[in-house]
């Protein structure tokens, strides 16, 4: 590919407009998808950095109340991808089987679910964020500064749940390049107000400003669902109640939110053994690398999430092998990147740490940290993509299985023996987390090869 050639499909990849990936070049395919897919998922790292940016400046009490706080609220972000998952599974099939109108409907019904859950996770957030706070092992300091953190955060749960979920839409139809924008537009109205919410309000004003910038992203998305050109447009009949495709859209939701779910608990209780056998300086150090982890672990994510588009589309046009081809090539990419960034981690974490605290306690646990959750970053990048393209079939409940035993059979008991019974601490519960990430790649290339997800009908 020429370098013109390059630059006309950037250029094409960032158009907002939705294409047709079940015809023409795979390699193309993926690169037209995962450019704006990797933007948009960096976009929502830089969302994550930048709080912990400005916040680590608020002293260690502060990053651990946001640190703590985002390890919960990870079951929130579970629920929005599974949700999304289940939506961009409906809606690529149905784009796959030229049924514009099937897709557009599909995705109003999952924002009739989004609303309903959103209500319950908000009146409990923001009810008992303090006692949320000293479930997770923050000292009574922490809980003190960081209730009104936390409260804020789950008021927001509704548009949390949207930008992912619509996103999800708009990726299922191929149009990626607008969940890319909607989450540009959140991000700059974030950075933009963080630094100036936290000069006035302190730890608050952050939770002011990441809830903003999540909900100008989500107004963006409506008004190019309502308004917009896109194959997927939305009218009021879209979203009278239909029972038979919600419960479509919940089979294949739920065993997506509960993998999630059994992922983030397995970090949430991770998160509680290192501030139980580490202390704050132990726990501020392991979030400020989790911000770093995750910064590389989304863009990786975009290309995974590329996977399950043309997975979605061209199972629903019955091209079988192009889906099937379309993974594995989207798994090297990601391998690559990965081991790039494993490099990265390894040789230079102290620099990047550094970046974020000179705390000297803080560096020394966040720089081993990143040294041993890069350790495993190759596997990290093919796991995702296999999970992925299961999701995007819609084989749901393979993953969910695979993400249960790796991380709540294998994961936390390790995490715990480590930790205590081996007296290692936080390093012991640091190193369970390579260990069964890679376990969870082995076995989700193990179940995608033999195929079944080749016959699931949604």
């Amino acid at each position: 590919m020429t370098i013109k050639n390059i630059i006309s499909a950037i250029r094409l990849s960032l158009n907002s407009e939705e294409q047709d990936y079940t015809i023409g070049s795979i390699r193309k395919a993926v690169f037209l998808l995962a450019i704006p897919m990797i933007l948009e998922l960096s976009l929502e790292s830089v969302f994550a950095l930048v709080d912990i940016f400005f916040v680590s400046k608020l002293g260690e009490n502060a990053i651990a109340s946001v640190g703590l706080t985002e390890s919960v609220i990870t079951i929130v972000y579970s629920i929005a991808i599974g949700l999304s998952t289940g939506a961009a599974a409906i809606v690529g099939r149905r784009i796959g089987e030229k049924n514009s109108g099937g897709a557009a409907h599909a995705g109003a019904q999952s924002i009739i679910i989004a609303f309903i859950i959103s209500a319950i996770l908000t009146v409990v957030g923001m009810i008992y964020a303090g006692d949320i706070l000293g479930l997770m092992g923050a000292s009574p300091a922490v809980v003190a500064d960081g209730a009104i953190f936390t409260r804020i955060m789950f008021g927001g749960s509704l548009v949390i749940i949207l930008i992912f979920l619509i996103n999800g839409i708009f990726r299922g139809a191929g149009n990626a390049a607008m969940a890319m924008k909607s989450l540009w537009i959140a991000s700059f109205v974030n950075i933009v107000l963080c630094p100036i919410l936290i000069h006035f309000f302190g730890l608050k004003g952050a939770a002011i400003a990441t809830v903003t910038g999540r909900t100008s992203g989500v107004l963006y998305q409506c008004y190019h669902l309502i308004k917009g050109n896109g194959i997927v447009k939305f009218t009021a009949l879209h979203f009278n109640f239909d029972a038979p495709i919600i419960k479509t859209i919940v089979n294949i939701s739920w065993p997506a939110t509960l993998q999630f779910i059994i992922a983030s608990g397995s970090w949430i209780v991770v998160a509680r053994l290192v501030a139980e056998t580490g202390g704050t300086a132990a726990s501020a150090g392991y979030q400020v690398a989790i911000r770093n982890v995750v910064f590389f672990i989304l863009p990786a994510w975009g290309l995974s999430n590329a996977a399950a588009t043309l997975v979605g589309q061209n199972l629903g046009a019955k091209e079988v092998e192009r889906a099937e081809q379309s993974v594995l090539i989207t798994a090297k990419y990601n391998a690559i990147f990965m081991g790039l960034v494993m490099v990265l981690f390894i040789f230079f974490s102290n620099p990047i740490i550094r970046i974020f605290t000179q705390d000297a306690a803080v560096i020394k646990y966040g720089v081993q940290a990143l040294q041993i959750f890069g350790s495993a970053y190759i596997f990290y990048g093919i796991g995702m993509v296999m999970t992925q393209a299961l999701n995007g079939a819609g084989d749901t409940k393979t993953p969910t299985w695979i993400n249960f035993i790796c991380f709540w059979v294998i994961q936390i008991p390790l995490a715990w023996y480590l930790s205590k019974h081996l007296d290692m601490k936080a390093t012991g519960a640091f190193i369970s987390i390579p260990i069964a990430e890679t376990l969870l790649a082995l076995a989700a290339w193990y179940y995608f090869k033999k195929g079944r997800w080749k016959e699931v009908k949604i």
